[in-house]
């Protein structure tokens, strides 16, 4: 039985991990932590990491940026594999990330959808047989209480297609100040927020007289849920390192 502890357990996303996990034989959540201590299941949670009384299996980060480094100390420190499904890291905690994955196993997607995923290689191998003849713009529709924009994903899907274009590409936000031609090197990322959309990503690849569009679409949060577990499952035995959506599916 593999032990889990949510970080951001008070949280909606943790709240949806401890759902999909309470009737699973493979694992079960023993702690939670949060700066919200109230307790809604038959585990504790405080409010700092450093609290635990014993070193879980395996934690599951869906909590804010600012508690990545405390986190990640206790991890180093006890050993812990870690998955990390917070958005909104800066690029100096992005370095924090992959410096603490030398010491142990770092499990880091900005999303932990399988279908986003499939997006992703989807939209990789359109760019590759599309060339630079095709003008591509993403799309990311989220409710009206995310905070971070762009979304991680969009940005995760901004880098893959950047990737396969050797580097070359710009990003580009917003132009509304600009008065100006869209330039061939661009890729367009653009934010909706309104209701409860629970995430929506599209991919448009714009040529002459065609336009192609890979999207995806997420009804609940279960999705992302049910991979968090998935990955913690996979990491807690393996050795140190920076493992992602692709170690699983590849």
């Amino acid at each position: 039985m593999t032990k889990i502890v949510i970080c951001g357990a008070n949280g909606k996303m943790g709240q949806t991990i401890y759902r999909c996990v309470k009737d699973r034989s493979d694992c079960e959540i023993t702690g939670g932590i949060d700066i919200n201590t109230q307790q809604y299941a038959d585990f504790p949670i405080y409010s700092s990491v450093g609290q635990l009384p014993e070193k879980p299996d395996v934690i599951i980060d869906y909590s804010h940026p600012s508690c990545l480094t405390s986190l990640l100390e206790y991890c180093m420190t006890t050993g812990t594999p870690v998955v990390l499904a917070t958005t909104g890291y800066s690029d100096e905690q992005i370095s924090e990330i992959k410096k603490a994955s030398s010491q142990i196993p770092v499990f880091f997607s900005w999303n932990m959808s399988l279908g986003i995923n499939l997006l992703v290689e989807l939209a990789k191998k359109a760019t590759a047989i599309l060339g630079d003849k095709f003008d591509i713009e993403i799309v990311e529709k989220h409710h009206n209480q995310k905070i971070d924009s762009p979304s991680g994903t969009a940005l995760m899907i901004a880098n893959a297609i950047n990737e396969t274009r050797n580097n070359e590409m710009k990003y580009v936000y917003d132009r509304h100040s600009q008065r100006k031609k869209r330039e061939a090197n661009e890729i367009g990322i653009h934010s909706v927020r309104g209701g409860t959309i629970v995430g929506v990503h599209e991919v448009i690849f714009a040529g002459n007289d065609e336009t192609i569009t890979i999207s995806h679409s997420a009804a609940s949060k279960t999705v992302f849920a049910e991979g968090s577990v998935n990955a913690a499952l996979y990491i807690k035995s393996l050795k140190a390192g920076l493992y992602d959506m692709n170690s699983i599916i590849g």
